[in-house]
């Protein structure tokens, strides 16, 4: 599992024995949390398998998703490699196994090795980038163009479909309301877009919900 995440497809057995030997399992159960934002950082998460969002809670109390993920992605990767505090707060969504890499061993890890570092370099600035994208696509985009292109994302990102992601936390991730998702589908099932079975949402014609993506 360790091997098929971009940060240490390259690491050497005796790197990944130190990872594997550190490495600490978690079980959560649906709405348990797995850090709060601010407080300091025990090191990067992995997802065995479940759903965790990251999330951010404004002034008011009200809930936006910076983040769903699913089995084979890790969290937390900025404080873990910085050792800062938190950024954001975690929670599961639906039952899910987690491993936990402590930041101290790394840090150990990156200190020895300038390849690993120049790795995690990389894979840091292309998070920053996609943090960049987000912005983009709140600040300029309307909530069908969103919702258009999160429906998109789902054909290629399991962790964005399936038990635990509903209107409500589609809404929170997009920075919207949960009844503004539903005249946005309503518009998009009108366009011939997509169409609903039961609670799914299937596409009907790719091409054409990617024009009103305007990808």
């Amino acid at each position: 599992m360790l091997q098929t995440l971009a940060y240490f497809a390259s690491a050497s057995p005796d790197q990944l024995m130190l990872l594997e030997t550190a490495a600490q399992r978690r079980i959560l159960t649906p709405n348990e949390g797995v850090f709060l934002e601010g407080d300091p950082s025990s090191g990067l998460w992995l997802i065995e398998h479940g759903r965790i969002k990251i999330f951010k809670l404004s002034m008011d109390g009200e809930e936006h998703i910076l983040h769903l993920l699913g089995a084979g992605d890790t969290f937390n990767d900025i404080a873990a490699f910085d050792g800062g505090a938190n950024p954001a707060n975690a929670t599961a969504l639906i039952d899910s196994t987690l491993w936990l890499i402590p930041a101290a061993v790394l840090q150990t890890l990156i200190a020895a090795d300038g390849h690993l570092a120049l790795t995690v370099i990389r894979l840091l600035a292309g998070r920053v980038r996609r943090l960049v994208i987000q912005i983009e696509d709140l600040a300029l985009h309307s909530v069908t163009i969103r919702l258009a292109r999160f429906l998109l994302q789902q054909l290629d990102n399991p962790a964005l479909s399936g038990p635990g992601i509903t209107r409500v936390t589609i809404a929170a991730h997009l920075a919207t309301k949960p009844e503004t998702i539903s005249r946005a589908l309503r518009s998009l099932e009108q366009a011939q877009a997509i169409r609903f079975d039961r609670q799914r949402i299937i596409i009907e014609r790719e091409d054409l919900l990617r024009t009103i993506a305007a990808l």
